[in-house]
């Protein structure tokens, strides 16, 4: 099941609140489809608001680039460069190689690599990096981060402020400082998109 959310429209009549809703009624019901619902009072819409018009910004403005080698093997084989360097071999050698061996990976991997944005990961990525998520073990030893579901009808003031903040720093720091002067000039672009969506 579904949770759903939309917003009375002054007229009377129901309008998608976000991008999961419109999704789901546009990919999930069917026209002529009856649904039923049980209907709660989210304590506060401009949490809703005010959080996806953040997400939109940094959307926007994002431009997916690399992803062919994933930061984990970069890891890996930075370590056991330096590791060879430690004991013998020419640092600076090792260095070159390594690079030369991740960019030779990326070129053959890029051939059947598509790379392409989803909202949905976007979301996903900025809510477990600014903290909010889960870890889950899984059963060949690994673990995952999940993110959370971030529930506004049970967030009060001060916990949505708390993921707001960590959530704005999160795209600060990897995508709106390339783009906007300050943190108010972002601030106020997302303000502008939550009062046009609105």
């Amino acid at each position: 099941m579904a949770l759903l959310h939309f917003t009375k429209h002054p007229a009377g009549f129901l309008l998608l609140a976000t991008p999961e809703t419109t999704k789901f009624i546009q990919t999930r019901i069917k026209a002529g489809d009856i649904v039923t619902s049980e209907f709660k009072r989210v304590r506060n819409p401009a949490f809703h608001r005010r959080f996806f018009a953040l997400l939109n910004l940094g959307f926007d403005y994002w431009e997916p680039t690399g992803g062919a080698i994933s930061s984990a093997e970069r890891t890996i084989v930075a370590n056991y460069s330096r590791w060879l360097a430690a004991h013998g071999a020419d640092a600076a050698v090792m260095t070159e190689t390594a690079e030369t061996y991740l960019n030779q990976l990326a070129e053959r991997r890029a051939g059947a690599i598509s790379v392409c944005k989803s909202f949905d990961a976007f979301r996903a990525w900025t809510t477990t990096e600014a903290g909010f998520y889960d870890v889950i073990a899984l059963t060949d030893g690994s673990c995952r981060h999940v993110p959370r579901s971030i529930s506004f009808a049970r967030m009060d003031d001060t916990e949505f402020h708390e993921f707001y903040r960590a959530a704005f720093d999160v795209l600060w720091r990897w995508i709106l400082s390339r783009t906007f002067g300050t943190r108010e000039d972002a601030e106020n672009a997302a303000g502008q998109l939550m009062t046009f969506a609105g």
